[in-house]
């Protein structure tokens, strides 16, 4: 496919440089991180995660990848809550959201 794969964790995971992002939990705040170097003005992106819950670490993947100057042009999941509202937030955004399936009511 000739792609690229760049990792957003959580803050201390990542050697080098990186740049952070705070989001909001339901009982807290967390930080994930991207390398400062790992994507180029102007380079499409498509973010991919396993769960999409209340969206908050989506978003602030998002933030981080528009900070380095890169597009987002999708978000892909495994799994969507969509009774937690993270879809919508992300479409709120602008965002085209797709997922392989979905568990209402929990």
């Amino acid at each position: 496919m000739s792609t690229g794969f760049v990792p957003i964790r959580k803050k201390g995971k990542l050697p080098g440089q990186t740049i952070s992002q705070a989001y909001t939990l339901e009982y807290g705040e967390a930080v994930v991180e991207v390398h400062d170097d790992a994507m180029a003005p102007g380079e499409k992106i498509l973010l991919v995660d396993d769960l999409l819950a209340t969206g908050g670490t989506a978003e602030a993947g998002i933030r981080l990848i528009e900070r380095l100057g890169a597009e987002v042009v999708g978000c892909a999941f495994v799994v969507d809550l969509p009774d937690l509202g993270g879809r919508k937030k992300l479409e709120a955004m602008g965002m085209d959201v797709h997922a392989l399936c979905a568990f209402e009511g929990l």
